[in-house]
């Protein structure tokens, strides 16, 4: 059964920057995931950063994410892949959300967001070179 994590929950409402719960992905077969962040209400002039990092024991976390989603404005549905079949090491994810405001308007940012994960199935370690290669041949 393919694992499905929810590193943002669903309709949380944001207001300052901080980092999610962690999980547990050392079970996961393919280290694999989709990664779909939702932007359902946002206030003008401000900005969201979210990135996900990973750690071998989830106490200790690196300086650099494992992947950054491009900064959101508006309402919307980001995805993108998340592959950690090369990185063993790491047995935990969670995310990190940065909120950002500028203007002369209330000076709390506010986003309401989530981020779902779902495991799929490995990508292909072919290149589309090796590929294209073989089929002339």
């Amino acid at each position: 059964m393919p694992m499905e994590l929810h590193l943002i929950p669903p309709d949380t409402r944001m207001e300052a920057s901080a980092d999610g719960v962690s999980f547990n992905i050392s079970e996961s077969t393919t280290r694999t995931f989709l990664c779909r962040l939702t932007v359902t209400d946002q206030i003008e002039q401000e900005s969201l950063d979210v990135s996900i990092w990973g750690s071998a024991d989830g106490e200790a976390w690196p300086k650099r994410p494992l992947l950054k989603l491009p900064q959101q404005f508006y309402r919307g549905t980001t995805k993108l892949v998340l592959d950690l079949s090369l990185r063993p090491e790491v047995k935990f994810i969670r995310a990190r959300w940065d909120l950002n405001r500028w203007g002369r308007v209330a000076p709390t940012p506010m986003f309401v967001a989530g981020m779902d994960l779902v495991e799929i199935p490995p990508m292909s370690r072919e290149t589309p070179t090796k590929r294209l290669v073989l089929a002339a041949s």
